[in-house]
């Protein structure tokens, strides 16, 4: 499972565009386009950080290493002019993964850790280290509104709770905030 995000235009066009473009890209890297959501307009996480961004979620087939799809999915991002020049900044593509069936990476105490960690740190910090299921999945509306489209039945394998559970535990304002294009 991937969630996809742009909020600046790209060589394809704008965030929709560059959105539509990337899942049209996947083949070429080795991966199959298994489902994927409507298309959303959210809201600019960090609030006042830059434009508001276009999102969705994709399920997706390809390798069983978390590392080689991760690889893919940023040859992708590059290819759409994104720039890793700040954390949580504007971008003409984000794709990240956020889950790989059950799989917990680097373990769970490390997970549960990078789970927890205050905002602010969030913003400051990254981890080294690839860890799945993303930290921040069952916190971000602009993600499981998405994710509901097409997987509302995974359950996370550390909290123990559907993506469905997952997103109706999330303030109402917020979820109201992820409207469909």
């Amino acid at each position: 499972m991937i969630a996809l995000g742009a909020n600046l235009p790209s060589a394809a066009g704008g965030p929709a565009d560059t959105l539509r473009a990337a899942l049209a890209d996947l083949p070429r890297h080795g991966l199959a386009l298994r489902d994927v959501s409507r298309f959303y307009a959210t809201p600019c996480f960090p609030e006042g950080a830059g434009l508001d961004y276009v999102n969705a979620c994709a399920l997706l087939d390809g390798p069983d290493d978390p590392e080689k799809v991760l690889a893919a999915l940023h040859a992708i991002e590059a290819e759409h002019g994104r720039a890793r020049l700040q954390r949580w900044g504007s971008r003409s593509l984000d794709l990240d993964l956020l889950a790989m069936g059950d799989t917990v990476l680097p373990d769970a105490t490390s997970q549960a850790e990078w789970r927890s960690l205050p905002l602010r740190e969030q913003g400051r910090r990254s981890p080294e280290r690839l860890i799945l299921p993303h930290p921040r999945i069952q916190d971000r509306a602009f993600v499981l509104v998405p994710l509901c489209d097409i997987a509302p039945d995974w359950r996370h394998p550390l909290l123990g709770q559907s993506v469905r559970a997952l997103c109706d535990a999330l303030p109402e304002a917020d979820r109201a905030a992820v409207r469909p294009l």
